[in-house]
């Protein structure tokens, strides 16, 4: 059985997703359909959820908010690859250290490999010769919920 169940407005723009639990109460509430199920297993008359779609459309505002720092929501932000090389990051490195002051907000941080964050130490990127792939930016909350 599937923990998750991926959840859709009435318009088809990805919501999230819902636990298995709470998407086939809103399937006998009436509040969404299955999108996308599986035919040969039934729950009454509905086929097994995978997607479902709300019935109404919902407003979205909320979405488009600034999301919430984290280490999780940072590694899903830069798609777990360092910032540095490339490779696949499970760290968290300031571009301006800690040490000097660097914050911990979505500016001053990028996902990095073990042997990257090392050796970039306690010094900026130009002063470890090690240009970033990419810049950092604030992603709302839309933007981290269609990486996964």
């Amino acid at each position: 059985m599937s923990t998750q169940v991926a959840l859709l407005n009435a318009s088809y723009e990805p919501l999230g997703s819902v636990s298995f639990k709470h998407a086939v109460r809103m399937l006998f509430r009436g509040v969404a359909t299955v999108e996308q199920g599986q035919d040969d297993r039934m729950i009454g008359p509905h086929p097994w959820p995978d997607v479902i779609r709300l019935v109404r459309y919902v407003v979205t505002k909320w979405l488009y908010r600034e999301a919430a720092w984290s280490r999780q929501n940072l590694l899903r932000r830069d798609n777990h690859t360092c910032a540095y090389c490339g490779g696949r990051a499970a760290t968290v490195d300031h571009v301006l250290p800690a040490s000097r002051g660097g914050l911990w907000e979505w500016a001053n941080t990028v996902a990095a490999c073990e042997p990257c964050n090392s050796r970039k130490g306690d010094r900026t990127p130009v002063e470890a010769g090690m240009p970033l792939r990419f810049r950092p930016f604030v992603p709302t909350r839309a933007q981290l919920a269609a990486i996964g």
